[in-house]
């Protein structure tokens, strides 16, 4: 792969809103990644097929299809809430421990958990500091956009 390719499979990256992309052939195996901004809402409010992510929201419409009501507000607590559709995954490998567990500490932009999406593992990251209260997703379940996957108690 020359620096002409490289160059395309970032600009890529950036017109597609991608956060991570990998690449892998007989010779050489390429992973870019960059920042992004994941939805968490105040008060209840590497792969090699590139996935389009959902433009950030500051709020996020209750998940459809067996999903609960949106959460209640409760004072301090902010829920991670999932930036797409995919499938939801505690750790980077079924070999590794997760991310996060119920009662840990959490600090801004921890990654909390996985979503996988048309093969791509997106990383999800904490906004808050605090303590994971309750995670509502079980691992290697579905989820929808804007469903509330964990409860951070900020602090």
């Amino acid at each position: 792969m020359d620096i002409d390719q490289i160059e395309k499979l970032v600009e890529l990256m950036k017109d597609s809103d991608l956060s991570s992309m990998e690449i892998e052939e007989e010779t050489f195996r390429i992973r870019l990644a960059r920042e992004k901004e994941i939805i968490a809402v105040h008060g209840g409010g590497g792969a090699s097929a590139p996935a389009p992510l959902p433009s950030p929201a500051t709020s996020a419409p209750a998940a459809a299809g067996g999903a609960s009501a949106p959460e209640p507000e409760e004072k301090g607590i902010v829920y991670v809430k999932s930036p797409m559709v995919g499938t939801f995954y505690r750790a980077p490998s079924p070999d590794s421990p997760p991310f996060a567990e119920e009662g840990g500490k959490v600090k801004a932009d921890s990654v909390v958990c996985i979503i996988e999406a048309m093969k791509v593992m997106n990383e999800i990251q904490s906004e808050v500091s605090g303590k994971i209260v309750e995670i509502l997703v079980e691992n290697g379940e579905p989820v929808e956009f804007g469903q509330a996957l964990m409860k951070v108690k900020e602090g």
